[in-house]
């Protein structure tokens, strides 16, 4: 609808970007209406908007004064990259809907959003042409501007209401234009593609986009619906007001989109197999050494069945003889260790020792007079 030129502001020695309507537009709309009209954009102050710096008419020729901004516009950007990484998309994303909702708030409708409408300058975004796109709309009730040959709006951006031409048109309007933004900042691609612009504009229309998942499945959920929501074909059905984008357009820059990870039972058995090892083996090792701190519980002799077995000093435990009665097993404390002895049986006559009467040894068994010793744990 207009010719940019790069100027010099002599007045305050600085670069502006000028906006030339063209001829025929000009003449459809009059100065008186237009200069009318994009006087509301003077009175728009927000951080992103760019603000109007003068406008006018000279020589049959309508104009307005912009900031030039010393960066390039979303337009190159994508042209350059494609689609962007989710946290800046959903940034611009964010600014954009920032800026719509204080315009929307004081009665003021863009109608024409698009990349080539938004300015990146560092990392905000500025929304550019707030003023033309309400005087053309104006003008078209007024004077039927659209049998001048020129569209209200870029058919690629025009929500179901603009490309039917319905006169109640809203700022919802903006919001499905914002929708499309969001979906060629996320997937590089329009939501409708055709080879003239009747068939973009009857796609708006008649057909439903497929989800943005579908061709990046790393956007999250939640940004995902936000964007398909804008999309929707009834103005009823999207967001209400562009201030409702904001809070899940935020949530989206956050680490994760907003949303902790977790690990299901289901996402657990897809993990690899050689992870719910390492992990048995760990829980295992840690509880090994956790028993290495627990207390024991202390071991005692029982002092039952304590009786003199041998003439040897200390205390004897459990005295059992053999079956053929030559040999005698008994527990004893020895150098404070506890042992097991086995002694042959002599027996006492007359105050002489001699060997008592026995059967015939056993051809098995532990050698007469050997002593045996070994740790005894209880």
């Amino acid at each position: 609808m207009a010719t940019v030129y790069l100027a010099h502001d002599l007045k305050h020695n600085r670069q502006v970007a000028v906006k030339l309507l063209r001829p025929e537009l000009a003449a459809a709309i009059g100065a008186e209406r237009f200069l009318r009209e994009i006087a509301i954009i003077a009175n728009l102050t927000h951080p992103h908007i760019l603000p109007l710096h003068d406008s006018g008419e000279a020589r049959g020729f309508l104009f307005y004064v912009m900031p030039y901004v010393e960066g390039e516009s979303l337009r190159d950007r994508l042209a350059r990259e494609g689609e962007l990484p989710v946290p800046e998309a959903a940034r611009i994303l964010r600014d954009v809907a920032d800026a719509l909702a204080y315009a929307h708030s004081r009665g003021v409708v863009h109608r024409d959003i698009k990349p080539d409408n938004v300015m990146l300058a560092g990392r905000h975004a500025l929304v550019t042409d707030f003023g033309v796109a309400r005087a053309v709309t104006a003008a078209t009730r007024v004077h039927g501007l659209t049998t001048a040959g020129v569209a209200i709006g870029t058919p690629a951006y025009m929500a179901p209401e603009q490309a039917v031409g319905d006169p109640h048109v809203d700022h919802r309007a903006d919001i499905y234009a914002l929708g499309v933004l969001g979906y060629e900042l996320l997937t590089g691609r329009l939501p409708f593609a055709a080879a003239t612009p009747q068939a973009v504009l009857a796609a708006h229309v008649t057909e439903t986009p497929e989800p943005v998942s579908r061709y990046r499945p790393s956007v999250p959920p939640a940004l995902d619906h936000v964007v398909m929501r804008c999309l929707e074909k009834k103005p009823a059905d999207r967001f209400q007001s562009a201030e409702e984008l904001i809070p899940p357009l935020e949530t989206a820059l956050t680490p994760g989109g907003g949303t902790t990870p977790t690990v299901t039972a289901r996402s657990a058995l897809r993990l690899p197999v050689s992870y719910l090892l390492g992990a048995l083996v760990l829980i295992l090792a840690l509880g090994a050494g956790a028993l290495r701190f627990l207390p024991r519980p202390s071991r005692r002799l029982t002092t039952s069945n304590a009786v003199p077995a041998t003439s040897e000093p200390g205390v004897e435990f459990q005295p059992a003889l053999s079956p053929d009665g030559s040999q005698v097993a008994f527990v004893a404390e020895r150098s404070g260790r506890r042992v097991a002895i086995i002694r042959s049986t002599v027996a006492v006559v007359g105050g002489e020792r001699s060997s008592w009467p026995r059967p015939r040894p056993a051809t098995s068994g532990p050698r007469r007079g050997a002593r045996m010793e070994s740790s005894c744990g209880s």
